[in-house]
């Protein structure tokens, strides 16, 4: 199966070995399940029985590893079995069980939202908000945005208390659960400066997460701010944030090539922000022809007076690489130099 092979077939054989109690075999038959459910979905609903058994078992693990099973299903009459285990496991004494039953109400909204609404299980993650372990709340949170792409409205209105919730939770959880928190704090219009001063605390350390999703997402919160503070405020918070993002050009070049993205998209409203850090932006050898263009690209944009000889230099040697189109490339962001900065047209002639 995990080879690309189709074993289908094997199906009934499988499903007998389903009320196992070795955990790793378990966790065999609910992997071979979720993948081929879907081309035995009369068969499937014979497993039901014992996924409802083992969302009561003593161990938590068995609990989260059912619950999720049969969240990930994707046969229609499995809906109707999942209500109450998944009322159960959201309620559970242990919280590896309830942040796993969160993400399972996203996966029951996509499958059947007007069901997923009429037992209340949107209201139970907002009431997860409060709960006492910080996963749990980054789950809810994840969940609940993810309602919100699929349903088109905005389920979590954060207010002064879920703000204060959501800034002691982002040092608490997951990677994954900083960067939902992070993008609730990015949709939130703060009130005052004192909210501002807030956020811009408790996210600055994130910029130094070993996630670029994580530094991405922290930026965006903090950019966000930058509207409704002060001038020089402002200056300062932009200086934070030009070592995180050249920090980026550090990653593996597909991270890379995202980031220049974004890193094009704030200096079309910040555009001295990273003309200091221009060696950050110059091209390796090893770099792929899709970030060499996109290198000159940027560096074209971050082009000062005080730089532009420098960069001259650097484009001259570029327009003599052995790749047609970074030549190309550098020829012409040569002429976009000459056109921006009118003391440099007499030295690319």
């Amino acid at each position: 199966m995990t080879v690309g092979k189709d074993v289908s077939s094997l199906f009934p054989d499988i499903l007998k070995n389903i009320a196992t109690h070795d955990l790793e075999q378990k966790k065999l038959v609910y992997l071979y399940l979720m993948n081929y459910a879907k081309t035995n979905p009369e068969l499937c609903i014979l497993a039901t029985n014992t996924f409802v058994q083992d969302t009561r078992d003593p161990n938590p693990l068995v609990r989260a590893l059912a619950i999720r099973t049969m969240g990930c299903i994707r046969v229609d009459k499995m809906v109707d079995y999942l209500c109450i285990p998944l009322k159960e496991t959201l309620n559970d004494d242990n919280p590896y069980v309830r942040k796993t039953a969160a993400i399972c109400v996203a996966k029951l909204f996509d499958l059947n939202s007007k069901l997923c609404t009429e037992q209340g299980f949107i209201d139970t993650l907002l009431e997860m908000l409060d709960d006492s372990n910080q996963t749990v709340v980054a789950n809810a949170i994840s969940a609940l945005l993810e309602i919100s792409k699929m349903s088109d409205a905005k389920l979590l209105n954060v207010n002064g208390v879920i703000l204060k919730r959501l800034l002691l939770t982002l040092n608490e959880c997951t990677e994954w659960g900083r960067i939902s928190i992070l993008v609730a704090l990015a949709d939130y219009d703060t009130q005052d400066s004192g909210e501002v001063e807030k956020i811009v605390e408790k996210v600055t350390p994130q910029l130094q997460h070993e996630n670029p999703a994580v530094v991405l997402s922290s930026i965006k919160v903090i950019l966000k701010q930058l509207e409704k503070v002060s001038s020089d405020t402002r200056e300062r918070m932009l200086r934070r944030l030009t070592s995180p993002l050249c920090s980026l050009l550090t990653n593996p070049p597909e991270i890379q090539y995202v980031a220049l993205k974004n890193i094009r998209i704030i200096l079309e409203k910040y555009p001295q922000i990273l003309a200091r850090d221009l060696q950050a932006f110059f091209i390796k050898y090893s770099d792929p022809l899709y970030l060499k263009l996109e290198k000159i690209d940027i560096l074209v944009r971050i082009s000062t007076k005080e730089n532009a000889s420098i960069l001259l230099s650097e484009l001259r040697e570029y327009a003599m690489d052995v790749d047609i189109q970074v030549v190309n490339r550098a020829i012409e962001a040569i002429g976009q130099l000459s056109i921006k900065i009118e003391s440099i047209s007499k030295k690319s002639s």
